[in-house]
């Protein structure tokens, strides 16, 4: 079935496509037997490198499990902080005074033009000059600041474009029934603005989840990548192991986070869809969209006549 965005394949398009996968199907079979076969020399296969995971408790206790606490804490603090901060500036960037728009403008981009790691060492060296947090619990607030500075100059982007995705006259009709600007952002865009984001949103709170594994690289915050190089030192040479493990966590989460968003999308746009007008007890119309109540006069006057 052809459409103006798209044209169905013809016979020729079809045997070509039917061709192209089986390539790929083959040189993918061919990538994973290859990856089978060096991990299987270098006896990475061996039960005894995988034995710590699946045999036993300790290396889950005493390393896994608190790597995995440290992330998520560092991860939540982030998200918590980054989003009400980036939705502020995001916002203040469509204000009509320069002098808000301006100065939020140039926090923004100054932010988003420098790389989360430098962001987490810069507030490693700050913490460690100007506080007196102990080293401790430094790594923890150099990644949770760099993470949000980041993330939230990230997302206010988000929602300033967002914001302005939606069609002008919403806002021009708003206005004209006499609601101030801060009431039409409020109860007029932002509403349909966050279910337009979220996925976006979504997608920036794994990029937050996946950074923090920089701390434990860098800055020797104990998270799950920081977990690595002690599991592989006690338990001996499984560092594929350990990595493997870690990546699935990794994975895990993101797609339990991503998942959830999707529900909450879906959730949302079924809420818009079944709202309606709202019946009195003679079944005459007493709320709805504009233009419901326009055509609801105009067949009360006919009926008048």
């Amino acid at each position: 079935m052809s459409s103006v965005l798209y044209d169905a394949p013809g016979p020729r398009a079809k045997r070509r496509n039917i061709l192209f996968s089986a390539v790929f199907l083959v040189a993918l079979a061919a990538l994973l037997w290859w990856v089978f076969n060096a991990l299987q020399d270098k006896g990475q296969l061996e039960w005894a490198q995988w034995k710590p995971f699946f045999g036993g408790t300790e290396a889950w206790s005493t390393y896994i499990w608190p790597g995995l606490r440290n992330t998520l804490k560092a991860a939540a603090l982030a998200m918590v902080i980054a989003l009400p901060l980036g939705a502020v500036f995001g916002i203040a960037r469509l204000s009509d005074h320069a002098w808000v728009r301006v100065p939020a403008a140039i926090v923004v981009e100054f932010f988003r033009a420098i790389p989360v790691l430098v962001l987490m060492v810069f507030g490693q060296a700050l913490f460690a000059e100007y506080t007196d947090i102990s080293s401790d619990d430094r790594p923890l607030y150099a990644v949770v600041t760099g993470l949000v500075l980041y993330n939230a100059a990230v997302i206010a982007e988000i929602v300033r474009a967002g914001i302005l995705s939606l069609p002008k006259g919403q806002s021009e009709a708003a206005m004209a029934i006499g609601l101030r600007k801060g009431q039409v952002m409020r109860t007029i865009l932002l509403p349909q603005a966050v279910t337009a984001m979220l996925p976006v949103i979504v997608s920036q709170m794994v990029v937050i989840v996946k950074d923090t594994a920089l701390g434990g690289g860098v800055l020797t915050f104990p998270d799950l990548i920081a977990a690595v190089s002690p599991m592989s030192s006690y338990y001996g040479a499984n560092v594929i192991a350990s990595f493997t493990i870690v990546a699935l966590i990794f994975i895990a989460i993101n797609f339990a986070l991503t998942t959830f968003a999707s529900w909450l999308e879906r959730r949302l746009r079924r809420g818009r869809r079944s709202s309606g007008p709202v019946l009195d007890p003679k079944g005459a119309s007493v709320g709805g969209t504009m233009g419901t109540g326009a055509g609801g006069g105009a067949g009360d006057l006919g009926g008048m006549n």
